[in-house]
């Protein structure tokens, strides 16, 4: 996710159906022509899942990694078998049932359409809270989450842990629209998250993100839009600029694995932080090309010992490298890295809104609790999970759920 070279109430009644045709690139997205909130339904052509597996069938494969271990990637046995799965097992309409049957929507923001899921909560005091992905992830790494946090009556537990929840598809990912300038950086998205909650209807909500969507989260917390009371993030941006001569134990930890992430993991960012069009001839012609690129994070950045099928069913990964092919992202969704140069684990200063911050084990660096009450000087919850990595929602969504719920429990006390 960063620089290798830096160390309501719902507005639209939810019994309209609108059939949205989605897919490679010249297929048809439905624009939204105003502000309007416009209820979405996913429908992909029959058409286009065929153009798949005829893709995967006549798949031309790389020779074998001469190594015995992750070094090079991901092995060929890996992806061939990730493959199979995938050409002969995996079912797309399951996940697109699933997505369907919540509350979803397109709104024109910045001219850019914003899809959206919304999903109102029955317990009427549930406060806001709109969840940003990153990459190589989505909305569908956020939707074992749902039950949990709109219902925790049902989750073990109570009506007062309850959240109305907002997942948007950051821009060029997913099922939102693909802007035509560019300018769609940190800031801009977190000034349109705000317009969308805006137009929700939420006077006062929190913002909660891992990956990108930290920090887009952090960023919505240096703008301070009116409303946003606190935000919650896993892997927080808050390495000090100048650290000290002696560095306490979980500091040095910390350093050592930024250090190697930069060494030995971080190419890929270098691409997409430069060469984003580039690399999107490659991913957008080839769906296992795709699947490898995104498999790969999942072996090197879940709590699974390079496994990531101990934490992850292959269907739920499918279910996110989906998420990019057929609506045909690979470009798109790499400029996210394009628009923020720069970027790196460093503070970025100016937060003064109260921040909590969650951190995993198997998260690529584990920001010490120093480093973030310097990043955040209202930092009011700060706690290690026992379980997770980097997809903290998709891998441990009950921990993941009870740290969301502890962290924004206090916000809950009337002013």
């Amino acid at each position: 996710m960063f620089d290798p070279s830096f160390s309501r109430r719902d507005v639209i009644g939810t019994g309209v159906a609108l059939t949205a045709l989605a897919g490679t690139a010249n297929a048809a997205f439905p624009a939204a022509a105003s502000s309007a909130v416009t209820p979405f339904k996913i429908r992909i052509p029959e058409a286009e899942l065929h153009d798949l597996r005829s893709r995967l069938q006549r798949a031309r494969w790389p020779d074998k990694e001469p190594v015995d271990d992750l070094s090079q990637g991901v092995p060929l046995a890996r992806m061939r078998v990730l493959t199979d799965h995938w050409l002969h097992r995996y079912d797309w309409r399951k996940v697109e049932r699933e997505i369907n049957g919540y509350s979803q929507f397109r709104t024109a923001i910045d001219g850019v359409d914003i899809h959206f899921l919304h999903i109102r909560s029955k317990h009427a005091d549930a406060m806001p809270l709109i969840m940003t992905h990153g990459w190589p992830g989505s909305i569908v790494e956020l939707l074992k989450c749902i039950g949990p946090l709109t219902d925790p009556t049902a989750h073990g537990g109570n009506a007062s842990d309850a959240f109305h929840l907002v997942l948007p598809s950051l821009p060029g990912f997913g099922f939102s629209g693909k802007a035509v300038e560019k300018g769609w950086g940190r800031r801009r998205i977190a000034r349109a998250w705000a317009t969308l909650m805006q137009r929700l209807g939420y006077a006062r909500y929190v913002a909660q993100g891992g990956d990108w969507g930290s920090i887009v989260s952090q960023t919505m917390a240096q703008i301070a839009p009116p409303g946003l009371l606190a935000i919650h993030v896993n892997m927080p941006a808050a390495k000090p600029k100048q650290l000290p001569a002696r560095l306490a134990p979980d500091e040095q930890i910390a350093l050592q694995q930024i250090e190697q992430f930069f060494a030995t993991g971080s190419a890929y960012a270098a691409m997409m932080f430069t060469r984003p069009q580039t690399l999107g001839y490659a991913l957008a012609d080839s769906p296992i090309g795709q699947a490898a690129w995104i498999y790969d994070k999942f072996l090197a950045w879940t709590d699974s010992g390079g496994v990531p099928e101990r934490v992850l069913t292959m269907d739920e990964m499918l279910d996110d490298i989906m998420f990019y092919w057929l609506t045909n992202d690979s470009a798109s969704s790499g400029r996210i890295y394009w628009e923020n140069p720069g970027l790196s684990y460093d503070q970025f200063g100016g937060i003064d809104l109260p921040v909590a911050v969650s951190i995993f084990p198997a998260e690529i660096y584990q920001a010490p609790r120093s480093w973030c009450e310097q990043a955040f000087p209202q930092l009011f919850y700060y706690n290690r999970a026992a379980k997770g990595g980097h997809f903290a929602a998709f891998e441990q969504s009950q921990i993941f759920s009870q740290e969301v719920r502890a962290a924004f429990r206090r916000f809950r006390a009337p002013a």
